[in-house]
Parts: structure tokens; C-alpha cells; sequence
């Protein structure tokens, strides 16, 4: 990571996550792009993963036994690009050019000629199938590595979800992870309006998953449940986070689903996490 620590005593992963929330507002800014919450909620979360839970570098990118991270929340790429870029996959200035005419970075995740996009992402409900059928192939070939699979609350509402839980449970595929962002509100309202989720604990662990709840935003939390014994089964980790986070005035705001920030609010984000107050 090329950016400087604002507290020295913070972490390599709380850096990153830091610096990527800038990014993310500025991107989205620039581009005039939306999900701009959607980024914030679950930076945290890849922070985590890139910064060494997950087995990948820019060096072992193509790897076949690499750790894989896919982003089915695809809508929040601009949390995935600014991570990535920021650990050197790929140039930072893409980061500049994002969502614009013949850039490389696209409006949602897009894995042609982007390195360390795994899967094109934005339909949701493709992640954890995808995810899935890999530790499947990986396993009946006896290849290593794991796949970590971030999904959005709001996707869970899709039957292909459920449908890969339980075939990962039936395959007793303990390599595979899934890391839910549970900021509790899709598209133009919570989860729990729109399809209720609850009790969503003991939906997962029903399906024969080890599953744990933690709070999205401790990075310690966040590595020790993805660390943790998983006694031989496929893994949850309800990650529960608060969409726009890190920026006070986008925090649990359904607005910011959808609408950039403007010039002002871009101002003012930043002075926010750089801890100036307003």
C-alpha cells in the first residue's frame, strides 16, 4: 500500500480501510457514481481479507491454488477498486478514471483485464454459486486454497443463495467462507421491509453452517471469526456493519444507496475521516 498511516499505532488493515473510504469518496464523486454507502459498509470487511486473512498478492494473482475473494455485492466495487488498487494490483490512477467512458474500472466489478477481480459481479446472487462450484472443483482435484465470498444482506433474499448453502453443507466444503454485510437496508428500505431476514443466525447454522456473528467494523473481530475452527463445515460470518460508516452524515442513510456525493459533501466526508469534526 502506497498511502500513509494516519495513527501510527493502528493496523496495516485499519489503514487500508481508512484510505480506501477517501478513495471511495472521491471516486464516486468524480464519476458521479452511486453506491457510495454500499462501498463504506463493507470496506472494512477487505480491508481484512487483503491485508493477509486471504492467501493473495499482486504476486500470486493467477495462482492456482490462491486464496479467492469475490465481491458478489458487485454494485460496491468501488470498495473492491480501492482496495486493490491500493495494494497494488493494478495503478492507482485507475482509480481517477473510474466508471468513465473506456476506463478500466466499470460501474459495477468487472474482472476483464482487472487483476484481482475474480468474477464479474452486479447480478446478485451469482457470488457464493460461483464461489461454491470452485471449492467444489478444487476439492474432487485436491487443489488448495480457499474462497472467501462477500455478500450483501439484500442478496440473501435470492434462492440461489440458499440453494449453494446447502450444497456446500452436503459437500462438506470447509474451504468455503461467506462474509455477509449486514448494514440492514437495501435499495430503498431496510432488509427486514423489504423480505425479512431475521433470524438470520439461525438460518445459516439450519443449513449446516458454522456461523458466526461479529461487528463488521473490528477489524480483530473480523479475523478471528475467519480464523477460527470451523469443525469441517462451510463458514458464515455475519459481518454486522452501518451503511455510509465512517462518514457520519451517510451512516444508516437509505440516500446514499444511490446519490454521490457533491463537492461540499466531498469536502466534509473527507475532513470526517481524516477526524477533523464538523
Amino acid at each position: 500500500m502506497t498511502t500513509s498511516a494516519p495513527n501510527s499505532n493502528n493496523s496495516i488493515s485499519e489503514r487500508l480501510a481508512v484510505e480506501s473510504r477517501k478513495a471511495i469518496l472521491k471516486m464516486t464523486h468524480a464519476a458521479q457514481a452511486s453506491h457510495v454507502g454500499s462501498s463504506l459498509s463493507v470496506v472494512d470487511i477487505l480491508a481484512v481479507l487483503y491485508s493477509g486473512i486471504a492467501s493473495i498478492s499482486p504476486a500470486t494473482v493467477t495462482e492456482i491454488d490462491r486464496d479467492i475473494v469475490i465481491l458478489s455485492k458487485g454494485h460496491a466495487c468501488a470498495a473492491l477498486y480501492s482496495v486493490l488498487g491500493l495494494c497494488g494490483y493494478f495503478p492507482e490512477e485507475w482509480l481517477e478514471r473510474f466508471c468513465n467512458d473506456g476506463a478500466e474500472l466499470n460501474g459495477h466489478a468487472t474482472s476483464i483485464k482487472c487483476p484481482g477481480v475474480e468474477l464479474s459481479t452486479g447480478s446478485l446472487g451469482h457470488g457464493l454459486p460461483y464461489g461454491l462450484g470452485i471449492q467444489l472443483a478444487r476439492k474432487n482435484g485436491l487443489i488448495g486454497g480457499r474462497s472467501y465470498v462477500v455478500m450483501s444482506d439484500g442478496e440473501c433474499d435470492e434462492g440461489t443463495t440458499w440453494e449453494s448453502a446447502l450444497i456446500a453443507n452436503h459437500h462438506n466444503l470447509d474451504s468455503l467462507f461467506v462474509i455477509v454485510d449486514r448494514n440492514g437496508i437495501q435499495s430503498m428500505g431496510s432488509t427486514e421491509e423489504t423480505l425479512a431476514l431475521e433470524p438470520f443466525e439461525s438460518k445459516w447454522r439450519s443449513f449446516g453452517w458454522t456461523v458466526r456473528s461479529v461487528d463488521g467494523h473490528n477489524h480483530d473481530e473480523l479475523k478471528a471469526a475467519l480464523v477460527a475452527p470451523n469443525f469441517g463445515r462451510p463458514t458464515c460470518v455475519i459481518a454486522k456493519t452501518i451503511k455510509g460508516k465512517g462518514v457520519r452524515f451517510m451512516e444508516n442513510q437509505v440516500l446514499w444507496h444511490y446519490r454521490p456525493p457533491n463537492d461540499q459533501e466531498l469536502s466534509i466526508g473527507l475532513d470526517l475521516l481524516q477526524g477533523k469534526s464538523h
